[in-house]
């Protein structure tokens, strides 16, 4: 793969007369040591197959193709799409889709034109990063692990402790269904435009099985939104006024039987102990 620079960016998008899309949050990777590092984090085989969503001007899509069996990628701008056919011509074994990821059904994709359980591999727009990381954790799609450049803020959310201000719903629920770790920080030089914040780059790691047993999937994720939708409330204020509307008397008995104080607040509480909570209100 050739080096990538931001003269590689310029003259490509030079070449076929481009420019970046604010509203699609178009930050176009130019930095070759980044895009090894990330590479490297996927732990690539060459037997596997690997999605990258939102694959810009092809900049880490090489590296990948040298790595693994298959890459498919999928990328929103259909401006893009003939120009990455031909910058990555020299690689048989990337296929590029035109399409929505929030709307993909990635396993119905892959097993197309590649082999399942598969990796994913993202530089994903800020607007789009929270939602689209709850499609494919939530789905069950077929996915063993996620490597994920994402704003350094959502990153610290991810992998965030009981009690800190960054821990909340999207914590619980990456931690539900993954191991997460933050494995680097990127700066803004490294893209095209530059973003105006930090990124950082995540690797999820899915879990065989979630990481605690609830009876009700759904309801417990319910009780995790409405336990941060209001933080500065009581963990029972915020379940009773909350559309769930459940007995504050309850909820206390429940923290107190659990050994918490009944006057807690939802961001003190572990994943495993929101799980022994709503395991115990489904009774």
């Amino acid at each position: 793969m050739k080096s990538i620079s931001p003269n590689y960016a310029k003259e490509v998008m030079a070449r076929y007369g481009l420019s970046t899309k604010k509203h699609l949050g178009q930050n176009f990777l130019i930095d070759n040591n980044t895009i090894k590092k990330i590479v490297s984090v996927g732990d690539l085989k060459e037997d596997e197959t690997v999605v990258e969503i939102g694959p810009g001007l092809g900049a880490m899509t090489g590296y990948l193709a040298e790595q693994a069996g298959q890459v498919v990628c999928v990328e929103l701008d259909r401006e893009l799409v003939p120009v990455l056919n031909e910058v990555l011509a020299e690689f048989e074994n990337v296929t590029i889709v035109q399409g929505d990821a929030l709307k993909t059904d990635f396993d119905r994709l892959v097993q197309d034109f590649g082999t399942v359980p598969y990796k994913v591999v993202a530089n994903l727009p800020y607007y789009i990063s929270t939602p689209l990381v709850m499609h494919l954790l939530t789905t069950g799609f077929d996915v063993k692990k996620l490597v994920l450049m994402v704003q350094k803020e959502v990153a610290q959310r991810m992998a965030a402790q009981p009690g800190t201000p960054e821990y909340g719903s999207l914590t619980v629920a990456v931690q539900y269904f993954c191991d997460c770790k933050v494995k680097f920080i990127v700066p803004p030089t490294v893209f095209v435009p530059k973003p105006a914040v930090e990124s950082a780059v995540v690797e999820l790691n899915l879990q065989p099985q979630p990481t605690v047993e609830v009876a009700d999937r759904e309801f417990f994720f319910q009780v995790v939104r409405a336990a941060f939708n209001k933080r500065r409330k009581t963990l029972s204020n915020a379940l009773a006024n909350s559309p769930l509307k459940l007995d504050k008397t309850d909820v206390q008995d429940i923290l107190v039987g659990m050994g918490l104080d009944n006057q807690v607040r939802g961001e003190r509480l572990s994943i495993h102990q929101f799980a022994a909570l709503t395991n115990q209100l489904e009774r």
